[in-house]
């Protein structure tokens, strides 16, 4: 049994991750805007709080909740994300804070937030983007999303150099087109192959067993372009 934290929960790959990680008997703590979604599923080993990334105060809801039940963090999966799609000449600074807000800053403060928790064989598994990927396609309007997921990617590597002797494994994993509702809603009427819950499937394996394997790695997780 181990104790997981899953941000972005409300809907799509991290709603299905804390259904698929709960049943297999581990402890969950599913952090979203809107804890709703995951308090009304009535699982004895989730908990749900209301949890906003660019809300500087809502980290210590993160530090009392693992200092007054578990003590420790086994697995912190930052899932939540925001995607904008608009042509680069239209983005503003502000609509560029926002994504970076969410995507970048808060990735780093919830791992730093959750840092003194981890011990060893402890995983921090970031979900990023094939369009944040070195090489792979591009496409037009997503300057601001994809420029952010490609800044966790590098972040994700620079952790792992900087805390490669403690036993915790850093990984990234980058993933291509999945049927959600964010997907949804950036292209509306696209259909993507993979499932949120196919998607949740691999990524709750990959958390719970790849750390023996991978550190400081960028997987791409796609079938499909984009």
């Amino acid at each position: 049994m181990k104790n997981i934290i899953i941000t972005g929960t409300s809907r799509g790959i991290g709603f299905e991750l804390v259904k698929i990680l709960a049943k297999k008997g581990h402890n969950i703590l599913a952090l979203s805007r809107n804890e709703k979604p995951i308090e009304q599923l009535k699982l004895s080993n989730v908990r749900s709080l209301p949890f906003d990334l660019n809300n500087p105060d809502d980290y210590q809801k993160i530090t009392n909740y693992i200092s007054n039940h578990w003590k420790t963090v086994d697995i912190l999966i930052n899932n939540a994300g925001a995607l904008l799609n608009k042509p680069f000449k239209n983005t503003s600074i502000s609509d560029f804070e926002v994504i970076y807000k969410t995507n970048v800053f808060g990735v780093a403060e919830t791992i730093r937030t959750v840092l003194p928790f981890f011990r060893k064989n402890s995983h921090v598994v970031t979900i990023s983007s094939m369009g944040g990927v070195q090489g792979s396609m591009k496409f037009p309007g997503l300057s601001a999303y994809s420029s952010s997921k490609a800044a966790i990617i590098t972040l994700t590597e620079l952790l792992a150099e900087e805390y490669k002797d403690s036993g915790i494994a850093f990984n990234v994993l980058a993933l291509g087109a999945v049927q959600t509702e964010m997907l949804e809603e950036a292209f509306p009427g696209y259909k993507a192959q993979i499932s949120a819950n196919q998607m949740a499937n691999y990524i709750a394996k990959f958390a719970l067993n790849d750390n023996a394997v991978y550190n400081g790695k960028l997987l791409q997780v796609s079938n499909s372009t984009p």
